[in-house]
């Protein structure tokens, strides 16, 4: 059961948090090519043509070793540590992208979706122009190649988190922000979340956005979202505050945006969350001790 065409389930989530792509591979990959999570990018691998086989070294969640033998579409919305193993001489052809999910581990999208997402291209209609487009550009030199190339890999990335939305199973998305938008009824509710983070939000209001009683919206909720729908508005708030943060806006100003009674209250709800207070996760942000 699909969400109705008129909910757009993508855009208040896209413009807050958005997909980065920069071009980093086009033509034949031969023998072995190494990607490394330590880079601390994802990847989005379009086979063009050619056989692949893709190995995995010490993963638990993916497996091991695939083979792909016919056009694939390969996303690793985090990074992620792979190999493509190709003949020597006669690689597959290829053309890559580097991912950024602004936010990186905050990024309610990223943080939804399995490790790998691969799917022949066959299986995901209206990715045909795009593509066509995007590896037309990669063939040739020409002015503004690398920004349009960018871009268009972005429009792939939303293309492919399109189908996953309406089809979560098929991929392996686990309980999660995608797998709640994927049911029309939550769609709704998580939708108007999104756009209206700082309105007064109780289950009741939650429910009536969805059409269903308290404990049925309660239930299917945290069934697909794997979170009491509180304990997510308060995710996506504290998200949407390190956004501010990094922007340096003032705590003051996003408590009042983000519907808290005060600073004091943002900060209370952030640290909950965060496990340190707004100034403090700045400070580690802003030094680059971690990745946030």
């Amino acid at each position: 059961m699909q969400p109705a065409a008129s909910i757009d389930r993508l855009s208040s989530i896209l413009e807050r948090f958005r997909v980065k792509a920069q071009l980093h591979h086009s033509g034949a990959l031969c023998g072995l090519t190494h990607f490394d999570a330590s880079e601390g990018f994802g990847y989005l691998h379009v086979l063009r043509r050619g056989e692949l086989e893709v190995s995995h070294p010490g993963a638990r969640d993916v497996p091991q070793s695939l083979r792909f033998e016919e056009p694939t579409v390969l996303l690793y919305p985090a990074p992620f540590t792979h190999r493509f193993h190709n003949p020597p001489q006669e690689g597959a052809d290829f053309s890559c992208a580097r991912l950024v999910f602004e936010g990186g581990a905050t990024n309610p999208l990223a943080r939804s979706l399995p490790p790998l997402v691969a799917l022949p291209l066959a299986q995901v209609p209206g990715m045909d122009m795009a593509l066509q487009l995007l590896l037309s550009e990669t063939d040739q030199l020409r002015c503004g190649q690398r920004l349009l190339v960018d871009r268009l890999f972005e429009v792939v990335v939303i293309q492919l988190l399109r189908w996953l939305l309406d089809h979560p199973q098929d991929a392996g998305v686990r309980p999660g922000l995608v797998n709640g938008m994927s049911d029309p009824r939550l769609a709704r509710a998580l939708v108007a979340m999104h756009d209206a983070p700082g309105d007064a939000w109780t289950l009741e209001r939650m429910a009536a956005q969805a059409g269903m009683s308290r404990t049925a919206f309660a239930n299917t909720f945290r069934d697909l979202v794997g979170q009491t729908p509180a304990d997510y508005l308060t995710g996506w708030r504290v998200a949407l505050a390190q956004n501010g943060l990094r922007e340096r806006r003032s705590i003051k100003v996003l408590a009042e945006e983000l519907g808290y009674a005060n600073p004091s209250a943002l900060s209370r709800a952030f640290a909950g969350k965060v496990g340190v207070s707004p100034r403090e996760w700045l400070a580690i942000a802003m030094q680059g001790i971690v990745r946030v």
